[in-house]
């Protein structure tokens, strides 16, 4: 497999990466809050700004491809948080497999 080469440059919009937990509340039931894993630095690409339904519900769509420096514990179900911008991760990968980047296909929230 050919290795994937990143000007490290690109890497400079700086996001938060949130994990979700759930807090207890006082009627024995719980609400989901979003607590800060760590601030990284990415490249976020635009890839498509469409809304698909089926069976009354709103289909997977991918919106943007996140890519960031090697981390462990990047997940899907996680978030990048830019600003006031939320971005919740469906796919985590390394495109070459080497340990340097990873790729995040993303759904921004409200987009």
């Amino acid at each position: 497999m050919q290795a994937t080469f990143l000007n490290p440059g690109v890497l400079r919009t700086e996001l938060a990466l949130e994990i979700a937990a759930r807090v207890a509340d006082d009627l024995g039931g719980f609400s989901e809050s979003w607590a800060e894993v760590a601030t990284v630095f990415a490249r976020i690409e635009p890839l498509a700004a469409q809304s698909r339904f089926g069976a009354d519900q709103t289909l997977e769509t991918v919106t943007h491809r996140i890519t960031l420096r090697h981390r462990d514990g990047v997940a899907s179900g996680m978030r990048f948080r830019r600003h006031a911008r939320l971005f919740d991760i469906l796919t985590v990968h390394d495109p070459d497999e080497s340990g340097r980047y990873l790729v995040c296909r993303v759904r921004e929230k409200g987009a």
